[in-house]
């Protein structure tokens, strides 16, 4: 079901301005523990956004996609995600390729995001990197709420314009919101802008076009020292342990060597986070 259309302009690829249509979309995933393995017990969609069908390459856990067919995102184009994991569930949800956010004149491209995990349950939030093109205007606002004894691994990968095809990001805007909580009482709460000049401040990102966050809820001190011995002495890369909260930082010219140090930071905390060995998503091959 498609909603009401919101009128708006973005860019073609001449960078003309053109008329488009915006869309609001909805999407509410439910998971719940089966007999032998976790199933989608809730899969309900509004717009242009939907998931294709669960798959179990690790037996237990639920591994789901989620598609976005316009493939891109424009202003005026408003995104919402719940994720609801029950108790005892197991949950992995990722992209089959990069999001894409189109220049677009004075409009904002919105994405919310709400995941909630309960007791025993664990889910890792997996998204393939974000392409902010030059002139975007983005509000990405993402809010997980854990109870006590739930497991959380999840990340954001932001690129900022093409710089494979000169472009910089000397316009257009950019929030991210990141709010972690544990039984309603926050553990990390984050709010960034980045515009031009956060862009070539040296406070800023000294203009390196991509960076990116990742955070594991239940990770030791065993997980910090394996992070930091792999980091060494690495530029760009950083590690911290608030509590059980591991939050990695990094920046890069491209996003390749900030999904490879995520993905190798995954693989080394996966055992201790959630008890589950190293596993790559076959769709991030394709």
């Amino acid at each position: 079901m498609l909603s009401e259309p919101v009128s708006f302009v973005a860019v073609n690829s001449n960078n003309d301005y053109v008329n488009h249509q915006g869309w609001k979309a909805n999407l509410d995933l439910g998971f719940i523990r089966g007999q032998h393995k976790t199933l989608l017990s809730k899969r309900s969609h509004y717009g242009p956004l939907t998931v294709q069908r669960p798959f179990y390459p690790e037996a237990e856990v639920c591994h789901v996609y989620i598609l976005h067919p316009p493939g891109g995102i424009v202003g005026g184009d408003q995104l919402t995600i719940n994720v609801h994991v029950d108790k005892g569930a197991e949950a992995l949800i990722t992209t089959p390729g990069a999001g894409k956010i189109y220049r677009s004149e004075r409009k904002q491209a919105v994405q919310k995001t709400l995941i909630k995990v309960n007791n025993h349950a664990s889910l890792e939030w997996l998204p393939q990197e974000t392409i902010v093109f030059e002139g975007a205007q983005l509000v990405s606002d993402v809010r997980i709420e854990l109870e006590t004894n739930a497991r959380f691994i999840g990340w954001e990968i932001v690129a900022l314009g093409r710089p494979a095809a000169g472009e910089g990001f000397m316009q257009g805007e950019v929030f991210l919101n990141w709010q972690i909580y544990r039984n309603k009482s926050p553990l990390f709460l984050e709010k960034m802008r980045i515009d031009s000049e956060t862009f070539v401040a040296r406070w800023g990102l000294n203009q390196y076009s991509s960076f990116g966050s990742f955070f594991a809820v239940g990770a030791s001190t065993v997980c910090l020292e394996a992070v930091r011995e792999m980091i060494g002495d690495s530029t760009g890369m950083g590690v911290t342990l608030i509590d059980d909260l591991l939050i990695c930082r990094a920046t890069a010219h491209k996003t390749a060597p900030i999904r490879q140090f995520f993905e190798s930071v995954r693989a080394i905390i996966r055992p201790d986070t959630i008890n589950k060995p190293g596993y790559t998503p076959r769709i991030w091959a394709t």
